[in-house]
């Protein structure tokens, strides 16, 4: 383990895109670190070629309420990575933070060579690269999505039969309307017209023809 002397202290983690998280240090992998932030009462499960730094502090803010991380974790493995953690957590509900603070709120249904299939109450089925997967916190027990109960969460399966990699996928659902990293600029919603050499262009609902590079692509949905 790397970071063997750091285990079971308090540390704080930057990740990429300005986002700052605290907590104990409570495992971590080749690819992976666990935190438990006592303030919210999350586990963190942090890809760490997100992370840009981490340091052990102190929690001497009068604002931040600390407790022990609890024996059980939601996703525990006896050599923990990111795939590994992707995969114990199918069925579970979790958040997924793929930019900044903005998080995805669902369950893992499949995990793929590069992405993983999300269902979620309001985007239903995606597929999320995992390049871009900043942080997973699952759900504390006995909680759900917008505390909707379990008839309202069903996975609707993807219209799509699953490719083994994103671009591969990607290529599967030419010739539809998708919206790119859940829409949040109107160049990421139209017509998928064409998937090759790592490129995807877009035809916008103005008829632009707009290129994209697959490696900047986050998530992908079929309206």
């Amino acid at each position: 383990m790397d970071f063997e002397d750091l285990l079971g202290k308090n540390i704080e983690v930057e990740i990429s895109g300005g986002t700052f998280y605290k907590g104990t240090l409570v495992d971590s992998g080749l690819d992976i670190i666990v935190v438990f932030d006592g303030k919210n009462q999350h586990f963190l499960y942090i890809p760490f070629i997100h992370v840009q730094r981490l340091k052990e502090i102190s929690f001497d803010d009068e604002d931040y309420y600390y407790s022990p991380p609890p024996s059980e974790r939601p996703i525990e493995a006896e050599v923990i990575s990111f795939r590994k953690a992707l995969t114990i957590a199918k069925g579970l509900f979790v958040q997924v933070y793929v930019t900044g603070n903005k998080s995805i709120h669902g369950y893992v249904t499949s995990v793929m060579n590069d992405y993983f299939v999300f269902h979620s109450p309001l985007y239903k089925a995606m597929f999320i690269s995992m390049n871009h997967v900043k942080c997973i916190i699952p759900y504390p027990p006995n909680t759900t999505p917008y505390s909707l109960d379990n008839q309202k969460l069903q996975l609707n399966p993807p219209s799509t039969s699953l490719a083994r990699s994103f671009e591969e996928q990607l290529k599967k659902v030419e010739n539809q309307l998708v919206i790119l990293d859940g829409g949040e600029h109107s160049e990421k919603i139209g017509l998928l017209q064409k998937v090759r050499n790592n490129k995807a262009i877009l035809i916008t609902a103005e008829g632009e023809k707009v290129y994209r590079n697959l490696e900047h692509i986050k998530t992908i949905q079929l309206p």
